[in-house]
C-alpha cells in the first residue's frame, strides 16, 4: 500500500534529524485520495488532480513538492513510480529581504525598550524586552528559541542551551562576556519572581511570554525608537537574527578561506540545517558583496601572473 511505503519513507528522513509533519500528512492524503482509484503507485496524473483540491495556490505547489520528493526516494526501487510536474503549480516569489539595522538604530530599540510604560512594578517585567531583544541581537537566535528559553538553560560558563528547534536539533550556544553579564543581572531578577512557569521571559501575568504579545510589543518599541519610518513594512523581530548573521560576515578578511571558515562556524552557531541559508547572508550587504567581489578579483588577477 502506498501509505505504507510514505510511513517507511518518513521513518528514513525522521532517523536523520527530520520531523516532517506536514510531509507525512500531505503524503497520506494522497495514499489516501490514491488507493480509492485502486492505485498503488505514484501517478503523476492522479498527483495533479489532488494537488487541484488543495484550498490555496501555494499549497497546490507545498502539496505536489512534497510528493515529488518522495516519488524519487520510491522511484529508485520501483520504477513504476512517477514524479509529478511540480512546476506546474509553481508561483514566482520574489526574494524578501530583511532589515538590517545599524548599530545606532539597535542602541535606540533597547532604550526605547527600557522605556516602555508599564501598569507594573515588577522589575523584571520592565527588563524583559531590554533583555529579550538585546539577547536575539547579540547571538542570533531565533525569536522562537528565546521564547522557550528556561531558568535551567543558562548554563555555567556564559552558555545557553537550545532545546530541540526548529529543525528537531539541540545545540550550545556561548555568549559573549558583555552579554553574559546582562543574562546574569536578569536571572537575579528573574529568580525572584514566584511563578509556576520556569521560563526566562515572562508575561505581566507571569506566564510564558508568546510570540503575539512579544511581536505587538516590538512593533510599538520600533515606532517609539523610530526605525525606518519610510518604510512600507516594518522591520520584524526576526531582522535582528538577520543583522547578527550579516555582522558577523562582515567580520574579518574577504578571502575566500575566511569567509568559508566563518560561514561554517556561523552555520553551526546559528543552527542552519543546510549552509545555503547561511550562504544567504553573504548578499544581505552591498559592503560585503564589495568586498567579496573585490578579494575576487584579486584572486583572479593573481591567478593570471
Amino acid at each position: 500500500m502506498l501509505s505504507n511505503e510514505f510511513e517507511r519513507y518518513i521513518e528514513l528522513r525522521r532517523l536523520m534529524g527530520a520531523r516532517l509533519v506536514r510531509m507525512r500528512k500531505s503524503l497520506l492524503s494522497y495514499a489516501r485520495f490514491a488507493e480509492v482509484r485502486g492505485e498503488h503507485h505514484i501517478r503523476a496524473e492522479t498527483a495533479v488532480e489532488w494537488a487541484r483540491t488543495a484550498p490555496t495556490p501555494g499549497a497546490r505547489y507545498e502539496w505536489l513538492s512534497r510528493l515529488a520528493l518522495a516519488a524519487k526516494f520510491l522511484r529508485a526501487e520501483d520504477p513504476v513510480h512517477e514524479i509529478p510536474p511540480v512546476h506546474l503549480f509553481a508561483i514566482p516569489r520574489a526574494k524578501f529581504m530583511p532589515y538590517i539595522y545599524t548599530t545606532e538604530e539597535l542602541t535606540r530599540i533597547l532604550d526605547a525598550a527600557q522605556e516602555i510604560p508599564w501598569r507594573t512594578r515588577s522589575a523584571v517585567n520592565k527588563q524583559v524586552y531590554v533583555m529579550l531583544f538585546g539577547l536575539i541581537a547579540a547571538t542570533g537566535l531565533r525569536v522562537s528559541e528565546a521564547l522557550k528559553l528556561c531558568l535551567d538553560d543558562i548554563l555555567p560558563g556564559g552558555i545557553l542551551r537550545i532545546r530541540e528547534s526548529k529543525n528537531g536539533k539541540s545545540r550550545l550556544v556561548p555568549l559573549h562576556p558583555g552579554v553574559q553579564d546582562k543574562i546574569d543581572a536578569f536571572l537575579i531578577l528573574r529568580r525572584n519572581v514566584a511563578v509556576e512557569s520556569n521560563r526566562l521571559f515572562l508575561s505581566v501575568k507571569g506566564k510564558a511570554l508568546t510570540y503575539p504579545t512579544a511581536s505587538g510589543a516590538f512593533h510599538s518599541i520600533i515606532r517609539r525608537a523610530n526605525v525606518a519610518p519610510e518604510r512600507a513594512r516594518m522591520p520584524r523581530i526576526h531582522d535582528l537574527r538577520h543583522t547578527f548573521a550579516t555582522r558577523v560576515l562582515e567580520q574579518g578578511n574577504a578571502d575566500r578561506n575566511s569567509i568559508a571558515r566563518r560561514t561554517v562556524a556561523l552555520m553551526t552557531y546559528m543552527g542552519h540545517e543546510n549552509p545555503r541559508y547561511t550562504y544567504w547572508y553573504l548578499q544581505a550587504t552591498p559592503e560585503l558583496m564589495t568586498d567579496i567581489a573585490a578579494a575576487a578579483e584579486t584572486l583572479i588577477v593573481g591567478d593570471g601572473q
